[in-house]
């Protein structure tokens, strides 16, 4: 673990944690005085902090680059596609936008609040924390932190231990670039992140597994602070007997091993006929081979597994079912080949646990019904996908099911459109994230109704006594359609 000292960051709290110190207090309370003061909730400041994050991420991209390379194995184009450039995006969005999303909002009225000013005002919830993955270490801090500062917040930004490189440019070189008054990295592991939690804050976005994701929730309940929880599960991907298999297994190959499947929204077992089961498995050979080349383990474009553990955890799974492409696997250097399992039950690992790897099993049913009921038995997914030529048939399991997001003879480039939030439902998370949805979420929306102060008369009508005519008055104002007139 490394970090600089500094205002901006809190080192590694472990060996203070043992003399029985808060390593995070002093952090806090200088954000929490901040948050007091009011000086976040400018357009200016809000601007200022922004326009740093953007100037962070553009002289520091090969930096970024070479940290997820030492993390991930990722290539400079990866990491610009998947990190980098989706994050410059969101910044750049946001400032485009975010004189308009701070407006007053107005509201329709009704006849007894003609003469009255009903608006909802975006105002910050105060001080915000973000949690953040190791699988995607620039993207999933970065893109929530956006919504966060644009809404006017101070914010404690946690990224992943796991992710060394990454974490450590995050701590020492983020902070220079933004007003250390509302922003501050903490580091640590599970330990530190469950002391950090014991502190109240304004809002919590958390990113990763349903497990831990139930202590985040646990934590705050006790200070019934409001969380959003992106997290995971198994995302089903039908293919239904009527498409193209070469086009299917083009687009399931590159969303399946992209970040060597390390992806929360990767398209987790594939549901088909076995005639369909046939044709599709030499695609996926024939596109593994153009993506990846002969030896998948020499390509630029294929990274690895993040650590030991994980890489451990995976190569269990090659157990599950028969292997029928790929397979191949080297400790030394957390390779793993872009793997299909067949045979395999749904009693078996590799679909009880979200795989978070580039092995993709594949589930035999009869028909169309037969998907859509396995699906619907399951948690619900954080995403899920179906492949047709049949308008009808991509319709009908998107009716049917329920998921986080949907996407139908796609795979997950919706994460490309700020337009679209993401976000879980039951199992798999709650809340949302993205674009104008971000500032949203890291927004109180406050209702207002400001009246004059004179026009006592008018309020006579709201006053007992009630005789006969005041009580239709009153019932009849309520009951007519709402104005729109301001």
């Amino acid at each position: 673990m490394s970090g600089k000292e500094g205002k901006g960051t809190v080192k590694d709290s472990s060996s203070q944690s043992t003399l029985g110190m808060d390593p995070f207090s002093d952090t806090l309370r200088r954000l929490r005085e901040t948050v007091s003061s009011g000086q976040t909730r400018s357009a200016e400041f809000r601007v200022a902090q922004l326009k740093g994050l953007g100037r962070f991420l553009r002289e520091n991209k090969q930096l970024l680059q070479e940290a997820l390379a030492q993390d991930l194995h990722k290539s400079a184009l990866d990491s610009d596609l998947s990190e980098i450039i989706l994050c410059q995006n969101e910044v750049t969005f946001a400032l485009k936008n975010l004189h308009a999303w701070m407006k007053d909002e107005p509201v329709a009225k009704n006849l007894l609040t003609q003469l009255e000013s009903a608006f909802i005002r975006k105002e910050p919830f105060g001080l915000a924390l973000i949690i953040a993955p190791w699988n995607y270490p620039v993207h999933l801090p970065l893109m929530p932190l956006v919504g966060a500062l644009a809404a006017g917040n101070c914010v404690v930004l946690k990224p992943s231990e796991i992710s060394k490189g990454t974490e450590k440019v995050l701590a020492e070189v983020l902070p220079q670039y933004l007003d250390q008054r509302g922003f501050a990295v903490v580091l640590g592991g599970p330990e530190e992140t469950e002391q950090l939690l014991e502190h109240k804050f304004d809002y919590i976005l958390f990113t990763g597994s349903p497990r831990v994701g139930k202590i985040v929730m646990a934590a705050a309940a006790k200070h019934l602070t409001p969380v959003t929880l992106e997290l995971g599960g198994k995302n089903p991907c039908y293919v239904d007997d009527n498409c193209n298999p070469q086009n299917v297994a083009n687009r399931v190959a590159w969303f399946r091993y992209f970040n060597t499947g390390q992806t929360c929204v990767a398209p987790d077992y594939v549901l088909c006929s076995p005639e369909m089961q046939e044709r599709l498995l030499p695609a996926l050979q024939n596109a593994i081979t153009r993506f990846y080349g002969k030896d998948p383990r020499s390509s630029p474009d294929l990274g690895r597994i993040i650590n030991e553990k994980h890489f451990q955890r995976l190569r269990g799974l090659l157990d599950c079912g028969r292997v029928a492409i790929g397979g191949q696997s080297d400790e030394s250097d957390r390779y793993i080949a872009p793997t299909v399992l067949v045979d395999v039950q749904e009693t078996e690992p590799v679909m009880q646990e979200e795989i978070f790897g580039p092995i993709l099993p594949i589930m035999n049913v009869r028909s169309l019904d037969e998907a859509i009921d396995f699906i619907n038995r399951r948690e619900k997914p954080l995403s899920l996908y179906a492949f047709s030529n049949s308008k009808q048939v991509v319709n009908q399991v998107l009716d049917r099911t329920s998921s986080g997001t949907f996407g139908g003879n796609e795979g997950f480039m919706y994460l490309t459109l700020p337009s679209l939030p993401l976000g879980g439902v039951g199992k798999s998370g709650m809340g949302r994230y993205h674009g104008k949805f971000s500032f949203d979420t890291f927004s109180h929306h406050r209702s207002c109704l400001l009246s004059h102060s004179g026009l006592e008369k008018l309020n006579e009508i709201h006053y007992p006594p009630y005789p006969k005519w005041k009580k239709h008055l009153v019932t009849w104002a309520l009951s007519s359609p709402s104005c729109t007139l301001l």
